[in-house]
């Protein structure tokens, strides 16, 4: 990742090379997810496009774009536009603001007449948003709306019914609305972002008047970043992990040093009430199934006496893996990304000292190395990058650090047994193979964004495509949940096929299985429920298909293990075929599958 993009960034430099950066990015060696998206602007949009373009490459995504013409958002959604049409949208991004409100309730106006304004301007929105669902089915983001840059009633123009504030808060509240009822609409917080920068700034009336920029150029990079952050979320790249230094990063001093008694930490002094609040916000974290990790140099008893100061907020329970050893700390977190079974590209490092972040920027590829400045700053920054952008929540990721803390347990098991199948038996597994219900969409888009080694054909699927799919007698669906003596692993795989019936057979779209279950036998149980599903419904044949990345390399040949016969390879991958025998032998033998 480009030190360049990374927040607090300098917005100047990334306006005047963003070509060289560009160019950086390209030549990096990522592979990188590739979408189509539309910018609708309401305002002078070109540069947003070439900013954006560079945090999506910077976050893992290719991005080409489709922009409309000045001022034509609402247009080319309502009556058509062959050029959008044929591109397509993999998603789209609705730049407005309060300089397209064109209905403002005039001075003196009623309650009943601010209602009828308002109502018809959010039409005027919901109407569009309702036409883009109909033509793609795809995600939109749509920026809410920034406060006026005056306010003719001063301070009661929050409060007057017919004050501009006012107007704007109320408009607002129903984009939120909109959006916490309709599944795929996503509020860019545009209020939030302008305050956060500076009101006065980011509507500079010169911008808009010289060249029809809704915002100064400065800001442009934290739009950018903003709207990068709900795209990549929404496409599985968000950071999964944090992996924490301890000394003058959680506390103030060096346990080592100073001993516990002197550690700043707790409110007895204005530094270390800063470290409390930053222990308390990275604790709040878990609650979004971010999953805390230790990498520090210290003796482990004096990390563990550290993190069990009577006024710190978090304990040594909170974390999955506590690295504390004189080891080098890119080393350190290779090893946590190998034991938590994840990639080092769903990693975020925090550490005050600029030497070990520059360590790790040099030695570990794809690891988020923030630039945290000082102890007062460390909230905003982490918060700003948006490392952990949340566009759903599902019950599971409130669970996250227990899942893998478990995970952990089960491994540690795992040495003690010579067999491994009765290693496999002593967990008691259970799973649940049905097809796709209304209370797992959510989970199930999600592990189609988020899962990459264990993923076939890489593709894909918003949740309103999942929902599709759900509803299509022509698909074959199934999810699979596991648990055992540990715990509750959540949904950990999911299948999708399409059926052509004049040909019996059933062509896999996707198959993908979350990491932390690997080799525990679900892949089989899964594939003795696909059959069963296949026989129920007299699909003779099953043909599968790999897509191969630089990550999915572990899944080659997992066809061959199921017993399919590799039938073509070409440059995109391999075409393998099933015969479903008349009499199927189950390759499932540690599994409980229930129901």
């Amino acid at each position: 990742m480009l030190k360049e993009l990374e927040y607090p960034f300098n917005s100047e430099v990334i306006l005047k090379k963003s070509k060289s950066l560009k160019n950086q990015l390209l030549q990096d060696g990522s592979q990188r997810i590739k979408k189509k998206i539309a910018i609708l602007g309401g305002s002078t949009t070109h540069d947003i496009m070439r900013i954006l373009e560079l945090f999506l490459l910077n976050q893992g995504i290719a991005p080409s774009f489709y922009e409309s013409e000045y001022g034509k958002y609402w247009e080319d959604v309502m009556f058509g536009s062959e050029q959008l049409r044929d591109f397509s949208p993999d998603l789209v991004y609705i730049h407005t603001s309060n300089r397209n409100i064109s209905l403002w309730p005039a001075i003196g106006s009623n309650a009943e007449q601010v209602d009828a304004l308002l109502e018809e301007q959010y039409e005027h929105f919901r109407s569009m948003w309702e036409r883009i669902g109909d033509l793609w089915k795809c995600p939109i983001i749509q920026n809410n709306m920034e406060y006026p840059y005056y306010r003719l009633l001063g301070n009661q123009d929050g409060v007057n019914v017919y004050g501009h504030t006012s107007f704007v808060s109320r408009l607002n509240e129903k984009f939120a609305a909109y959006a916490r009822e309709n599944e795929n609409f996503y509020i860019n917080d545009i209020n939030y972002q302008s305050a956060a920068f500076g009101l006065d700034s980011w509507s500079d009336p010169f911008f808009w008047h010289m060249y029809k920029y809704s915002l100064c150029l400065s800001a442009i990079p934290w739009l950018a970043l903003n709207i990068s952050n709900i795209i990549k979320s929404i496409y599985g790249k968000n950071k999964k992990a944090l992996v924490l230094d301890l000394d003058n990063t959680l506390w103030g001093g060096i346990v080592g040093d100073d001993g516990v008694e002197n550690l700043e930490i707790g409110p007895e002094t204005s530094v270390g009430q800063v470290y409390s609040e930053f222990q308390s916000y990275i604790k709040s974290l878990k609650e979004i199934g971010i999953m805390l990790n230790v990498d520090s140099k210290n003796e482990e008893d004096n990390a563990l006496a550290g993190l069990n100061h009577p006024d710190g907020k978090l304990k040594p329970e909170d974390f999955i893996l506590i690295k504390a050893n004189w080891k080098p700390k890119s080393e350190n977190i290779l090893t946590i990304a190998e034991e938590l079974n994840i990639l080092p590209d769903s990693m975020v490092f925090v550490d005050d000292n600029p030497a070990e972040r520059e360590i790790i920027r040099s030695h570990v590829d794809g690891v988020a190395v923030p630039e945290m400045g000082i102890p007062e700053q460390y909230i905003r920054v982490l918060d700003h990058n948006g490392y952990f952008e949340i566009t759903s929540l599902s019950e599971e990721d409130g669970k996250r650090n227990e899942m893998y803390k478990a995970n952990v347990m089960r491994i540690r098991e795992q040495a003690s047994f010579t067999d491994y199948g009765q290693y496999l038996d002593s967990l008691s597994m259970k799973a649940v193979i049905r097809p796709f219900e209304s209370m797992y969409m959510a989970r199930i888009a999600q592990l189609t964004n988020k899962s990459n080694q264990f993923n076939l054909t890489t593709r894909r699927y918003t949740q309103a495509e999942i929902e599709h799919a759900a509803g299509n007698d022509k698909v074959l669906t199934l999810y699979g949940k596991l648990e055992d003596k540990f715990g509750d692993n959540g949904v950990v795989s999911v299948l999708i096929g399409h059926k052509v019936e004049e040909e019996a057979s059933l062509h896999l779209d996707l198959w993908l299985m979350s990491c932390r279950v690997l080799k525990r036998d679900m892949e089989f149980a899964m594939m003795d429920k696909l059959v069963e599903a296949c026989k129920a419904q007299n699909i003779k044949v099953i043909y599968g298909y790999y897509f191969p990345t630089a990550k999915n390399k572990m899944v080659k040949g997992f066809y061959g293990i199921q017993g399919f016969i590799q039938i073509e390879e070409n440059g995109d991958g391999t075409v393998w075929k099933y015969e479903i025998p008349e009499v199927y032998e189950k390759r499932n033998n540690h599994i409980e599958v229930l129901g």
